[in-house]
This record gives C-alpha cells, structure tokens and sequence, in this order.
C-alpha cells in the first residue's frame, strides 16, 4: 500500500503541461521559448510514454511547394467527408516543416539518401522522443514523472491550474499556473494497443468538467490490424499483406484500407482470418524491418516469417488515437472555450485537418507537433496577460468525483476493474462500435449512462487507486460522447459508418459539438466555407 500521508508537493508556474508526447513536449518548448514558466506532468516518463515512442511513425512533412501541397491537402479530404479546413491544413503544414527541419538542426538522426539528403517524412519513436525530452530540460522545463493528473483547478475566471498524485511515491502535487495545456492524448480504452494504455481519455473528462465541449466524437471508432499474439497495431504494413481462411482461401475484398470491415465481419461470425505479407517484394522487406523493429519482435520470438507464413490477425481498438474526435478549439491558439485551457494532439479534435477520417501517423504526428506548438504559445501569452493577478487566486479542484486525501476503501481496485470492464463490453464489439445501428447504440448509451451515473458521486483517493478509477470515468464518459454524437449523425460519413444509413447526406456537411457530463447536448457547427478545400 502507498503511503499517502506524504506532505503534498506544491509548485507554480506560467503554463502547466498535462502529457509528456509529442504534443506536450513540442508545447512546452514553445511556452518555454516565449519566457513562459513551465511545468509539465506526465502519466508515465516523458520520453518513454504514450503511442509515438516505442514505434516509428511516417509525417505528414511537405515541401512548401505550390502543387505538393495541394496534392497533399487532397490526400484524405474525401475521405475524411469534406469536414477539414483548407487555412488549418495549411498552417498545420507549415509548422511541421518548420519543426522537422529544427529537430534535424537539434540533433535527430536522419536518414540521408545516396546524394546525403535527408529523409524527413517519417521519426523514429525511441529516438525522437528522447531528444525531445532533453530538449525539454535544457529549455528549463519542470517534468514531474509518474505524476499523472486527477482534476483541473479553477476559480471564476478560468482555468489555474491542476493536481495529482505522484505515483511511485504516493505524493500527491498540485501547480497553480496562469494556463493548461491538455495533452494528455486520446483514448485507446485500455484495449492494450502498443504504447496506448496510458491513453483513456482524461483531458476530455477534464475539460468537460472545466465546462469545454468536444467536437467531432462520432470519428472514434478506430480498430487496428495486429497480430493475435502482439500488441503491436501498424496498419500501414498490412498494405503488403494478404488475408486468408486456415485453409489458405483468400478471404475476399479483406485489406488494411477499405477491406477491414470484411475482416470484422468474419472475426465477429467466429471466423478466424490470417495473413501474410506477401505482397512485400523481396528488396523492400528489410527496409521494412529498418523501419518499424518492434513490428517484427513478436514474429521472431515465435520463429514465423510473416513474408512467407500465416498468422492469425485480429481488429485492436484504438478509438481516438487514431480517429479524430477530441475537445473543440475556439482559436487558431489552440484555446477550448474556457478561459486559460488549451488542448494540443490527440486531446484536441483533429477534424480540423482530417475531417472524420485518419490513420496512424502522418497527419496525426504533424498535428501533435504543430497543435503542441500553437498551444504552448498561446497558453504562455495568455499567462503573460494575467500579470500579478495571476499570484492572487485561490482555485478549486472540477473533479466531478469528490477527491480525498487518504487511503483507498476495501475493494476499489475490484469496482474499477469492474466499471472499466463494463465500458469495454459496450465499445470493442464490432456489432456496436463498427457497425453502427440506431438501436445497438441507444441501447449501449443507455448502459454507459447507467455506468456514469454509479460512478459520479464516488468519493476517491488521491492514491494509484483513485487514478485508475478517474481513468474508468473517463473512458465512460468519452464512450458516452461517442455514441451521443454517432445517434446524431444519421450518414455514413467518414470513419463513422451507420448500417441503418449508409450513405453520405449532404444536409450534414457540419461538425457535431458534444456538451455536458450529466446530460449531453449536440449541437452543430459548420465548417467555414471560405476554407473547404474544392
């Protein structure tokens, strides 16, 4: 048992950083930069936690080039229902070229080609993640790891900072600071993707209970090919691949783009699918073994060659980290509707560049870095716009669970496990959360209500217990927004496809805004015409 009589640790800062990946470290260089006081806590250890780094991932990295980028900005418009912005494309994209070539000046290694050019679309995880970290440091940033957020704090003129509890020593913290950046990522729902289950939607449930909404949360179903004995979710390789029945019968119209409904489809009548990369001719494999090792790890400790043998795949959810739904900004800053929050990565919607529609990597890792960049230099000035005032507040805690110094009740492991369980019943089946229809969702959203409404008045312990239990919440509340908005999306636009409306209706051509914790409102919200790429 930790010991939680510990004298809480207090700091204050400028800019307070939830989440140490990408999106919060690049945040926190750019605070940083502008003379910001910076603290930044992270659930896990910055460098070495959340999605981006234990795997590479491809950028989403263009050359200021006239035609380039409007090939680029076409790439996933369609797909991703018309819903992205022509002026936020072209900003994210500009600051992504901006930043790569600064993480080359800084020391990342890239790769060069035979004439010693460098190969920026893509990041080692491990690599860039670790020079992040130090850049970090050097700017002078505090980094408290293993301190992962319980609650936001706020007075009546916004947000002034948050608190926690630091893991491996029972310490709880807490920051008063002039602005928050939410960077805590998206929500995976524990479901074991590689690098994610420290991703379960917490900065939505705290910007929710700071009174923010969330935009575009009907674009969270995403499931990952991944082998049945790994963890580890790269789509992008099945491009290469095969599908098959034990038998060796290929399994017809299966691929890793628009085939991985017929995959669900069989998995969920008890039909085991399989793979193989044999599509991969034999001069690009060990490139592809150079990009991604961690892809191969699994295969080998097993001795199969995943060129030549079978392997039994499986569909892994990712939910919002790789779709696109997250909390809405009210400015190109990055700021959410409540004064002093800023959102960045995968915390905040990516509808903006992608519309309902992403993958994994490219336009998520150039977002993380670019939004991470907007918000950082958007929470140091409105920090700075305080002045003294900032000294002077006395904020309190937004937890919509009471918190309390203490020890963990008998049995709170147990109901969180529970309750976390429950809400995985009710978004990993493909016959609710895939393949949508108005019935299984009203009837899921009625169980997750129930779910919600159990845990809302639970007095928890700012122990290692009481974070999880904060993560259980917030996973219930994420897949409450989910399937509030699917309900009201009557299409099939995106990523979100509804089986009872599959095609596209023009007359909803808008984002779908999610409001509220008890009771949830949807609005809409159009998509600036003067930026709809034509």
């Amino acid at each position: 048992m930790v010991d939680t009589a510990k004298q809480p640790l207090h700091l204050t800062a400028d800019v307070l950083i939830l989440g140490g990946g990408p999106a919060g470290t690049w945040a926190a260089l750019a605070a940083a930069a502008k003379g910001a006081r910076v603290v930044l806590a992270d659930k896990g250890y910055c460098g070495s936690s959340g999605a981006t780094a234990p795997s590479g991932t491809g950028v989403w990295y263009v050359q200021p080039e006239g035609k380039l980028r409007e090939e680029a900005k076409a790439s996933r418009f369609k797909m991703g229902g018309e819903l992205a912005e022509h002026r936020w494309m072209n900003r994210v994209l500009d600051q992504t070229y901006e930043n790569m070539n600064r993480l080359g000046v800084l020391g990342y290694p890239f790769p060069v080609d035979e004439f010693g050019n460098p190969h920026k679309r893509g990041l080692q995880g491990p690599e860039y993640m670790r020079l992040m970290r130090k850049l970090v440091k050097k700017a002078g940033v505090k980094i408290l790891d293993h301190s992962p957020a319980m609650e936001l704090l706020a007075d009546s003129h916004g947000v002034a900072g948050a608190a926690g509890v630091r893991v491996q020593t029972g310490e709880p913290w807490s920051v008063a600071a002039g602005a928050v950046v939410l960077a805590t990522g998206g929500c995976a729902f524990l479901s074991k993707a590689l690098g994610c289950n420290v991703l379960t939607g917490d900065g939505y449930l705290f910007a929710a209970e700071a009174g923010a909404a969330l935009s575009g949360m009907e674009f969270s179903n995403a499931y990952a090919i991944c082998p049945t004995f790994s963890s580890v979710t790269k789509t992008a390789y099945y491009s290469y691949a095969n599908f098959y029945y034990e038998d060796g019968t290929v399994v017809e119209g299966a691929g890793s783009k628009k085939g991985r409904s017929v995959i669900a489809r069989n998995l969920q009548a008890g039909r085991q699918v399989y793979a193989r990369l044999d599509q991969a001719p034999e001069d690009v494999q060990p490139l592809l073994r150079t990009a991604q090792t961690n892809f191969f790890l699994p295969f080998d400790r097993l001795g199969i060659n995943p060129f030549k043998d079978l392997f039994p795949v499986t569909l892994r959810l990712e939910g919002t980290v790789r779709g696109t739904g997250g909390i809405r900004l009210a400015g190109e800053d990055c700021r959410t509707d409540v004064p002093g929050l800023y959102a960045a990565g995968d915390a905040a919607t990516r509808e903006l560049i992608c519309g309902g529609f992403t993958g994994g990597g490219s336009h998520n890792a150039a977002w993380a870095m670019s939004s991470g960049s907007f918000a950082g230099e958007g929470a140091a000035d409105y920090a700075r716009s305080l002045g003294p005032n900032a000294l002077n507040r006395e904020p309190v805690g937004l937890s919509s669970s009471p918190l309390y110094h203490g020890r963990a009740s008998a049995g709170e492991s147990v109901r969180t496990a529970e309750y976390t369980s429950a809400v995985q019943n009710e978004v990993k089946p493909y016959d609710i959360n895939l393949f949508r229809t108005e019935r299984r969702l009203a009837s899921s959203l009625g169980c997750l209500n129930g779910l919600w409404r159990e845990q809302r008045n639970r007095n928890l312990p700012i122990t290692p217990e009481g974070v999880k239990a904060r993560e259980a919440e917030a996973m219930t509340a994420t897949a409450r927004w989910m399937y509030a908005s699917a309900l009201e999306r009557t299409e099939t636009r995106g990523m979100h496809k509804r089986e009872d409306f599959k095609e596209a209706d023009a007359g909803q051509h808008h984002r779908l805004i999610a409001s509220g914790l008890d009771e949830i409102t949807i609005s809409h919200e159009e998509v600036a015409k003067e930026g709809i790429l034509l």
